[in-house]
């Protein structure tokens, strides 16, 4: 198997029906040197991979205040994907709904199903997507993550057209009704998404350490709905796939030297450090708790990719994966995609 976490064993009263999807979670990212129109080019382009590797859908998520991520505007960029590719769903993973009015969302969904029908998720989260300056900035009251359950169901109204909003309607609002689903990385997301049947997604890319509990919590409580009849879970998972497994893992080593370099440069200590000292970091107890974000990380070639995949989708019980390609060049990441598309 490839490296990364040991993979649970698979909950024995979970049976697989059907085959596991696979997705990609386009984080949109600015390298140095480069620009966000460099960033959106990507984008395109790994979308166009993606849907001809078979993937089914892809995903940005809303970042505010990081000159390393360009999809703040996360309904533009959705747009703008889907004028440059002809059939893979794409969406928000997430939207961070307390950031926003749900009828502005309502609205720009809306727009978006119109003009590309068949083809827009909604994923909807709680968090800031920012820092606390920021969230200021975004005329956020710090008190609105509370009233989200409810946020969630006046959108819903708007999408289905039954507003919960006496005389207020979404417009444009498409023939076909956007589908949402649920972002999380705690039990809280799980119990909503359970609650209101909707399809979950654990954040197991960054966050994994409430994975299957979270998992286990949406599977026993959930209710069926319009919308959803059966449980759905979709998980995060980190991807480095290569033509050769030590090409794989240097470029797994190369971004996640990245990563933490970003993390301690917020800091006093800036981020002027060297390979080996943050290594050494990450090898360390201070560095241990960042080291373990990134958990779940399949490294290899595309047979061991594949491997690590499958047992990952079993011990979670996830009927989808949302793929991460996080190596630092654009034409390996569109490689990583296509190895692991064609091999999945």
């Amino acid at each position: 198997m490839a490296a990364g976490a040991p993979i649970d064993s698979p909950a024995e009263s979970y049976c697989r029906i059907v085959s596991v999807a696979l997705s990609l979670l386009d984080l949109a990212p600015i390298r140095r040197g480069q620009s966000a129109k460099d960033s959106f080019a990507a984008s395109v382009e790994l979308a166009r991979a993606a849907e001809r590797s078979g993937f089914r859908r892809v995903w940005y998520a809303e970042h505010h205040n990081m000159p390393t991520i360009a999809s703040s505007a996360t309904s533009v960029l959705i747009g703008h994907v889907a004028d440059h590719t002809e059939s893979i769903r794409l969406g928000a993973g997430g939207i961070m709904l307390p950031n926003h009015s749900p009828l502005v969302i309502a609205e720009q969904f809306g727009t978006l199903a119109a003009l590309h029908p068949g083809r827009i998720d909604l994923g909807l989260g709680r968090a800031p997507g920012s820092d606390q300056n920021t969230m200021l900035a975004l005329r956020r009251n710090p008190a609105s993550a509370d009233t989200f359950p409810d946020d969630v169901l006046e959108l819903q109204g708007y999408l289905s057209g039954h507003t919960r909003v006496p005389g207020v309607q979404a417009v444009p609002r498409a023939d076909e009704i956007v589908p949402l689903y649920l972002l999380g990385s705690s039990l809280f997301g799980a119990q909503l998404a359970a609650r209101l049947g909707l399809p979950y997604a654990f954040a197991s890319h960054f966050a994994p350490d409430a994975l299957h509990r979270a998992v286990d919590t949406y599977r026993d409580t959930f209710r069926p709905s319009e919308q959803l009849a059966q449980p759905y879970v979709i998980a995060g998972v980190n991807v480095f796939a290569a033509g050769e497994h030590d090409r794989a893992v240097e470029q797994m080593r190369v971004a996640y030297r990245a990563r933490t370099r970003a993390f301690i440069a917020r800091g006093p200590l800036g981020g002027n450090f060297t390979d080996a000292e943050i290594d050494e970091f990450l090898a360390s107890p201070q560095g241990s708790q960042l080291a373990s974000m990134t958990r779940y990380t399949a490294v290899g070639t595309a047979d061991e990719v594949t491997e690590y995949l499958t047992a990952f989708a079993k011990s979670c019980q996830a009927d989808e994966l949302i793929t991460t390609h996080q190596a630092p060049e654009t034409a390996d990441r569109i490689h990583s995609i296509e190895l692991v598309g064609g091999h999945w």
